[in-house]
């Protein structure tokens, strides 16, 4: 039999680390992919709308994990505990599962990305949707798995150092581009493309984006069970969330001023290394690809390591199969890790059947998590109307949250279903370990909506009525 060892000294996380995690969670593939994302939907007005409206339903989102940090300190790997105490076990596990598989797909964009950017020198790689280009993130992808089940601490110091070598790239292209900035060229991308519809319907194309690009906001709460104090956990939310943000908008509004949009829109991702490339010439492509490169492996150790968290945490609370709670003497939850690498690299295969890699799995990840967000964000509400503390703010993310449902469209939400209903089976075995019976009256309708789902994705995908 397996031995089962949980970890006797837990490492311990300061509120300096956890800031350092989020911001890691959330600079990554995203923000290197900004410009050419918005400059293909929207001009600088409907940027500049787009990012007030992310940036105020994240600031409350953020707001919303810093406040349930304080106040109910004794649920572990919030975003999945909230929606479980709010909403019951089998939305709980939702919610798990969500934010898991949000993750994963999430891991295989760095992977994606990286080998586009190397693509560009090494035209079998492609744009990272080559069969070599697949073999070679494998490799990566397994290899640092090897490297985060040396233990939390090291993975978390190791993040700690990638962070700031990241952010240094992003920093300096913000730099070279304000100074190389066209007023001129700036101007005439003011309105975007005639073409491109009504103000409302560019801002709704940016927002899978910036779902994408703010995902690690939550990163704190996650950890929250290693923390020195809970109270560290809403700092190091708050801190992170804030300076990526003015990294975030500075990098898509600084590129309207170089490029004419359609330049912007069609340049190869990343399309940050693009747009310095005709600011600054050829190093400027090579300097951003190399930051992308340390960026996105820094972002894909974090989220690896949040991915599994959740499971293990889910696990410990009966919510998913017990060997998913066996840890090894380093804190780290190996099995959970195991199934997280093994899903990204089911996923990674399958972008080769995608017609654009990268944005299918962009489009993904955003879908998966925004159940989790919703329920996050419903669960504040009902706390904030028992006690009538932070209401405004509760509901705003509430508001915000549906509002990305709204925004993300049928497409992905529906195939988003294709992960939670066969997955259900991990919730099925855990209550079996439990003896208890599988699902209530009420978690049998949402099992049987998530079915139906699942089959009109089937249905849809094979007719063609939506495409990956």
């Amino acid at each position: 039999m397996t031995e089962v060892r949980e970890a006797s000294r837990p490492a311990t996380l300061s509120v300096v680390t956890l800031t350092a995690v989020v911001i890691g969670s959330m600079v990554g593939a995203g923000v290197f992919s900004l410009p050419a994302q918005f400059a293909a939907e929207t001009g600088v007005i409907g940027a500049l709308i787009a990012w007030a409206v992310a940036g105020t339903g994240m600031f409350m989102l953020a707001l919303v994990f810093q406040r349930l940090a304080v106040r109910r300190p004794e649920l572990d790997a919030g975003i999945y505990a909230y929606a479980k105490v709010g909403f019951g076990q089998y939305l709980g596990f939702f919610s798990a599962l969500g934010y898991w598989a949000s993750a994963c797909v999430g891991n295989v964009t760095y992977w994606v990305l990286i080998m586009s950017t190397i693509g560009a020198v090494a035209p079998e790689l492609g744009e990272g949707d080559t069969v070599l280009a697949v073999v070679l993130a494998s490799a990566g992808l397994w290899a640092s798995y090897a490297v985060i089940r040396r233990g939390v601490r090291e993975a978390a110091a190791i993040n700690r150092v990638v962070t700031v070598a990241k952010v240094v790239p992003i920093v300096v292209f913000v730099l070279l581009a304000a100074f190389a900035f066209d007023p001129s060229v700036f101007v005439d991308n003011l309105r975007g493309d005639p073409d491109a519809g009504s103000l409302f319907s560019q801002v709704r194309g940016t927002m899978l984006a910036t779902v994408f690009v703010f995902l690690g906001v939550e990163a704190a709460s996650v950890y929250s069970r290693h923390a020195r104090s809970r109270r560290d956990v809403g700092r190091a939310t708050m801190l992170g969330f804030l300076s990526v943000f003015a990294v975030f908008a500075s990098v898509t509004i600084v590129s309207y001023g170089i490029l004419p949009m359609s330049e912007i829109a069609a340049l190869r991702q990343p399309s940050m290394a693009g747009v310095l490339e005709a600011a600054t010439g050829e190093w400027g492509s090579a300097f951003i690809s190399i930051g992308l490169v340390v960026s996105v492996l820094g972002a894909y150790l974090a989220w690896t390591l949040m991915a599994a968290e959740v499971l293990f945490v889910a696990a410990k609370d009966d919510d998913m199969p017990r060997f998913l709670r066996r840890s090894s003497g380093d804190d780290v939850p190996v099995n959970a890790l195991t199934l997280t690498t093994a899903l990204s690299q089911v996923v990674l295969v399958l972008t080769l059947l995608s017609q654009d890699a990268f944005d299918f799995a962009l489009s993904m990840t955003s879908s998966l998590v925004l159940i989790p967000y919703v329920l996050a964000a419903g669960f504040a509400v009902r706390l904030a109307w028992a006690d009538r503390v932070g209401r405004v703010v509760a509901l705003i993310a509430a508001a915000y949250t549906a509002f990305l449902l709204v925004a993300a469209g049928p497409q992905y939400v529906l195939v988003s279903f294709l992960f939670y209903a066969p997955a259900s089976v991990l919730f099925v075995m855990a209550r079996r370990e439990q003896g208890r019976r599988v699902f209530s009256r009420g978690e049998l309708v949402v099992f049987v909506v998530s079915l139906a789902a699942a089959v009109v994705a089937i249905v849809a995908l094979v007719a063609g009525w939506i495409a990956i």
